[in-house]
């Protein structure tokens, strides 16, 4: 399969941002918009074109996280992706700058990148029932 063949991001996984008080935000957003957060934020659950379930992750981290890095922006997103192994093989043969390993846990497969602004983005290759 060519890179251009390739299936690659499938969706929006997450939206992260940082903040002085990540407690007193994700309250104001469960007093004033009523977002049922948790200590993570909000995990929005929804259903794709084919009727499987699906989520999105919205959490305010920290000021001082060092989870962006390298990036120094004040947020992050996160996009569900079909294949993560053979994306970032393409991505690194196409001179996107890839940011550290490959990391796989119980809820899918983690990898990131920047884009040409210096925006970390991470990219995630959930497991079927991961986060339903």
């Amino acid at each position: 399969m060519s890179n251009k063949d390739l299936k690659r991001v499938t969706g929006l996984g997450g939206f992260f941002f940082k903040t002085v008080n990540p407690a007193a935000t994700r309250d104001w957003y469960k007093n004033h918009l009523g977002i049922p957060t948790d200590d993570y934020g909000w995990t929005f659950r929804w259903k794709d074109h084919e009727g499987k379930d699906g989520a999105t992750q919205w959490s305010p981290f920290g000021a001082d996280s060092t989870y962006f890095s390298p990036s120094d922006r004040p947020f992050m997103m996160n996009f569900r992706v079909h294949d993560l192994e053979a994306l970032l093989v393409a991505l690194r043969e196409e001179g996107v700058t890839v940011v550290g390993e490959m990391e796989t846990y119980e809820y899918g497969k983690f990898g990131w990148i920047l884009d040409p602004e210096g925006n970390k983005i991470e990219l995630w290759e959930p497991i079927d029932s991961a986060f339903l």
